[in-house]
C-alpha cells in the first residue's frame, strides 16, 4: 500500500506504508539515534511530530514490552528509509510495524530520509501531512498541512499527564545499570527504604526510565500531575523537586512556570530535565526560543562548562533558554557544541540545577547519569538522611 508525505512548503515524498491506515497532521522532526527507535516512539515528549529516522534501517529487534517509556506510542507518525520485515532479537514480542498498527499510527517507508533530513536542516521544521490513502490528492493534504495550527504556544502536556497522584516504587534492573567501563553490573536493582527522603516529580510527559534512575538512587518517588499547584505538592512535605521532560513549547503551560516559581521560593532541592529544564527558565523570568530544527539524538556533544569535560548526550527539543534573559543568580553550566546553545543551568543562592538533555539515556549514552547522582546527595543532605533496615517501599506503579 504506498502513502504520501506532503510538507507545508510543497515538497512530496511518496513511499510504502506501514503501521495503521490513516491521514495525520503534525511537525516533522528528525532524529538521529542509530539504536532505540522504540524508545523515541513511546516518548511523551514527541507528542504531535512525525519524526524522520536518520539510520536507514528500522525495526530490526522488533518491540518488546519492556523498554517503552510510557504506556502507548506518543508520536503523530513514523518515516523511515526501510523498515525491517524480520524481527531478529530473542526479547521482542511483536514487529515495529504490527505495534505501530495496534495503537494506529501510520509509517512511511522507502523515502529518501537523507533528503528530508537535509532539507530540514536547511529550511527548520515543517509542518506536514501523511497519509496511506492513495486516494487523496496532493492538494488536500497540503492544505492539510498549511492550515494544521502547529504546536507553538499550545498545551501539550495536558495530553500526556497522569490525571492524579502515585506512587513510582521501581529501580533500574541490575542488568541495565550504568556501570563506568570494565566494572562489573549489580546484581539486582537497589532496595528502596521506607525512611528514604521523598521527591515530587511533575509528571509533564515523564518518561519511565526517569523514574527508574531516580529511585535507583535512593528516593521515594510521588509523580504529581502537571497542573498540581505549589502548595498542593508542599502539603506532601517533600525533600526534593524534580521537573520532568514533556512535549511542545514550555509558553504553553504558564501554570506550571507560576508553581514551579513559588517552589523555588521555598528552596527545596531542585531539578529539571528538558521541559523542566525550559520551565525553570521561565520561572526566573528569562524567556525561551524556538530552534531552526530542534536537537533529537543520542550524539549531542555538550560542554560541562563545570567540570571542563564534553559529555555525547540523548536529546529531544524544540525550544531553548535565551541566556540573554536569565537573571544574575543562573549561571550557564552546560552548552551545545554543536550551536552554543544553552543545555544547563544552576542557581548560585539555591540548591537548584537543571539540563536541557536527558541523563537517562533512554535511547543514548550513559555519560550524564552522574547528575541522578548529584540531585539524590543534594536531597539526602537536606532531608538528613540516614539509612536503617526496614522493608522496601510498597508500590502503585513500577
Amino acid at each position: 500500500m504506498s502513502a504520501r508525505l506532503v510538507l507545508q512548503d510543497g515538497t512530496v515524498f511518496e513511499g510504502e506504508a506501514f503501521g495503521a491506515p490513516a491521514t495525520v497532521v503534525g511537525e516533522v522532526v528528525f532524529n538521529t539515534s542509530l539504536t532505540g527507535y522504540q524508545e523515541v516512539i513511546t516518548d511523551p515528549s514527541y507528542r504531535g511530530q512525525m519524526v524522520c529516522m536518520t539510520a536507514p534501517h528500522i525495526g530490526n529487534t522488533g518491540v518488546n514490552a519492556e523498554d517503552v517509556e510510557s504506556d502507548r506510542p506518543q508520536i503523530t507518525a513514523f518515516i523511515v528509509r526501510e523498515i525491517s520485515q524480520t524481527v531478529s532479537n530473542w526479547r521482542a514480542n511483536e514487529t515495529l510495524a504490527g505495534y505501530l498498527a495496534r495503537h494506529g499510527i501510520p509509517g512511511i517507508s522507502g523515502i529518501d530520509t537523507r533528503a528530508l533530513t537535509r532539507h530540514l536542516r536547511t529550511v527548520g521544521v515543517l509542518h506536514a501531512a501523511l497519509s496511506t490513502d492513495a486516494s487523496k490528492p496532493i492538494e488536500e493534504l497540503l492544505h492539510l498541512a498549511r492550515t494544521w495550527e502547529g504546536l507553538d504556544g499550545r498545551d501539550l502536556v495536558q495530553e500526556v499527564t497522569c490525571g492524579e497522584l502515585y506512587n513510582w516504587g521501581a529501580g533500574t534492573a541490575g542488568e541495565w545499570t550504568p556501570v563506568p567501563a570494565g566494572a562489573p553490573a549489580p546484581d539486582a536493582a537497589p532496595t528502596l527504604h521506607l525512611d528514604a527522603p521523598l521527591i515530587v516529580a511533575y509528571d509533564f510527559g515523564i518518561k519511565h526510565n526517569i523514574l527508574r534512575r531516580l529511585t535507583s538512587h535512593g528516593l521515594r518517588v510521588v509523580v504529581a500531575p502537571a497542573a498540581t499547584t505549589a502548595q498542593e505538592v508542599l502539603a506532601l512535605q517533600p525533600d526534593g523537586i524534580f521537573l520532568s521532560n514533556g512535549p511542545g513549547d514550555p509558553a504553553g503551560v504558564p501554570y506550571a512556570a507560576a508553581a514551579v516559581r513559588d517552589l523555588l521560593a521555598n528552596g527545596l532541592p531542585t531539578f529539571g530535565i528538558c521541559l523542566g529544564h525550559q520551565i525553570i527558565g521561565l520561572a526566573l523570568g528569562a524567556r525561551t526560543y524556538k530552534l531552526k530544527f530542534g536537537h533529537h539524538g543520542g550524539n549531542q556533544p555538550v560542554s560541562d562548562v563545570d567540570s571542563t569535560n564534553v559529555q555525547i548526550t540523548a536529546q529531544n527539543h524544540n525550544y531553548a533558554v535565551d541566556e540573554a534573559t536569565l537573571p544574575a543568580n543562573a549561571v550557564v553550566t552546560h552548552r551545545n557544541l554543536n550551536d552554543g546553545t544553552v543545555e544547563g543551568l544552576r542557581l548560585t543562592d539555591r540548591p537548584v540545577f537543571c539540563v536541557q538533555y536527558h541523563p537517562e539515556a533512554s535511547p543514548g549514552p550513559h555519560d550524564a547519569d552522574l547528575l541522578f547522582a548529584r540531585f539524590a546527595a543534594m536531597v539526602k543532605e537536606h532531608a538528613g538522611y540516614r539509612q536503617i533496615s526496614v522493608p522496601p517501599v510498597g508500590i502503585e506503579r513500577g
